[in-house]
């Protein structure tokens, strides 16, 4: 996915973003980018790689010479960015976050019509911030341009443009599939994803960007260039996994979200006698923990960790880019704890179950320990569809999701017709689904939560929320 921090200040506020970027890290993990601009001074740009390398120890040596009133950085899970961009609408710095789905005809349409050309990589594919750039230099100025963008582009896109003049443009994406909010500070404003990040660093809250608003932010204020859209598709993905724990959204803090999903799965369990007689309750590190706490309050069940994540050295087990190392890291990462393992049963928590390849070395490792039984709980529904907005996952095609997996063995291309029979575990087909998983999977029990359940726990209208990667709906 990705994120970014913004700044625009009387002081120089380097230092602001460059933390403020590094606690983004959780977003992204393959680059990463700063742009600073200071009067004297002008644009200052640092890219890098961080794949296997920190955020921190890549951009040191740029914060040691940098200087900047107004400054944007971002962590990215796609390409080079920010770009530095010179056109007819002057000199701009541009980070973007999202998808675009129609890019092909987006490409064709400029190829064909203005003669536009664009830089390739290696790849063949074009840079997505380039091509948004493109996008908002067709109009007369900044604010069309970027309001040219929400429009044409399908999928999502949120971006952060740094002018010469002291100013950045924040706008966020039409259905505001992510939020984008503005901290304060005595000498100026800042504008990121997560709102821990700028309390940590002095700011406070001072407003949060509607879907489709573009703000105007300077070191003196800022102001609503384009008015918020009524309609809100906020992904429901930040609260279950990709938010940080302190962060708050549309007024619902993703910790809090966690214990409640968790006290809302394990009462669905006692209402319909389901739930199994174990001896702990535990979280798949890390964000599986508050799901399971909330979980272990509600059940009466004792809360436990029978194995730790080593994560100093490989914080994201999807960093390296070999499928294999990725997988050989995971199982390095987990440090157990044999006296709560051995002979134990236990019943896990994850914030979700995806293609299900490192759940099943989990289980393994744990059986190969010892343990009695394994049971296992999803804190959201199964995932039936890759998501198309935000790329979540780095699933390449829906069959590799492990419940489609399951669905085609099961009917082939007949299941599709009943997937939303298949997601509900009071039917036939879903009792099919999780009784097949657990089979493939080596659970003694499986359980999701339900779509109405999570939603509960988010505690916003249902119709603000995205649900697509479980029920297909847009």
């Amino acid at each position: 996915m990705g994120g970014f921090f913004g700044a625009a200040s009387k002081r120089d506020v380097c230092i602001d973003v460059y933390f403020g970027v590094d606690f983004h890290s959780h977003l992204g993990t393959k680059r990463a980018g700063m742009i600073a601009h200071h009067p004297e001074q002008g644009f200052q740009r640092d890219i890098h790689s961080i794949e296997n390398t920190p955020f921190r120890t890549k951009f040191e040596s740029f914060l040691d010479k940098a200087k900047g009133t107004t400054v944007i950085g971002c962590i990215s899970d796609a390409d080079p960015q920010p770009l530095m961009v010179k056109s007819h609408l002057g000199l701009f710095a541009l980070t973007t976050v999202g998808v675009i789905n129609n890019q092909d005809e987006i490409i064709e349409r400029y190829l064909a019509d203005c003669g536009q050309q664009f830089m390739a990589m290696s790849n063949g594919a074009v840079n997505q911030t380039e091509l948004v750039a493109a996008i908002i230099n067709k109009e007369d100025d900044l604010v069309s341009g970027l309001r040219h963008a929400q429009e044409i582009i399908e999928g999502s896109m949120t971006m952060l443009l740094m002018t010469d003049q002291g100013e950045i443009f924040a706008a966020r994406d039409r259905l505001g599939r992510l939020p984008v909010i503005i901290g304060k500070d005595d000498d100026g404003y800042c504008v990121t994803f997560e709102s821990f990040v700028y309390h940590k660093l002095g700011y406070e809250d001072e407003y949060e960007l509607g879907p489709n608003e573009i703000v105007r932010i300077t070191k003196d204020g800022y102001e609503t260039v384009r008015e918020a859209g009524e309609d809100m598709k906020i992904c429901a993905f930040l609260w279950t996994y990709y938010g940080y724990p302190n962060s708050t959204y549309e007024g619902t803090n993703v910790e809090v979200m966690r214990y409640r999903n968790g006290e809302i799965m394990a009462q669905d369990e006692m209402d319909d006698g389901t739930m199994p007689d174990v001896d702990y309750v535990a979280g798949i590190p890390d964000s599986g923990l508050p799901h399971a706490i909330g979980y272990s309050t509600r059940s009466g069940k004792t809360f436990a960790r029978p194995f730790v994540k080593y994560t100093p050295t490989w914080s994201r087990s999807f960093m390296p880019s070999n499928q294999a190392v990725r997988n050989h890291v995971a199982k390095m990462k987990q440090v157990p704890v044999p006296e709560l393992i051995d002979g134990k049963k236990l019943l896990f928590v994850d914030d979700s179950i995806v293609r299900g390849t490192q759940m099943r070395e989990t289980v393994d490792f744990l059986y190969g320990l010892g343990a009695k039984e394994v049971h296992m709980r999803s804190a959201c529904p199964p995932i039936m569809y890759g998501c198309k907005y935000l790329n979540f996952s780095s699933s390449k095609s829906e069959m590799e999701l492990i419940a489609r997996q399951v669905i085609d063995k099961l009917e082939g291309d007949a299941g599709l017709e009943h997937i939303e029979e298949y997601a509900d575990a009071r039917t036939e087909r879903g009792k099919c689904l999780l009784k097949s998983i657990c089979e493939e999977m080596g659970f003694d029990s499986l359980r999701y939560a339900s779509l109405q359940g999570h939603l509960e726990a988010i505690g916003i209208d249902p119709s603000k929320v995205c649900t697509y990667c479980w029920n297909g709906k847009e």
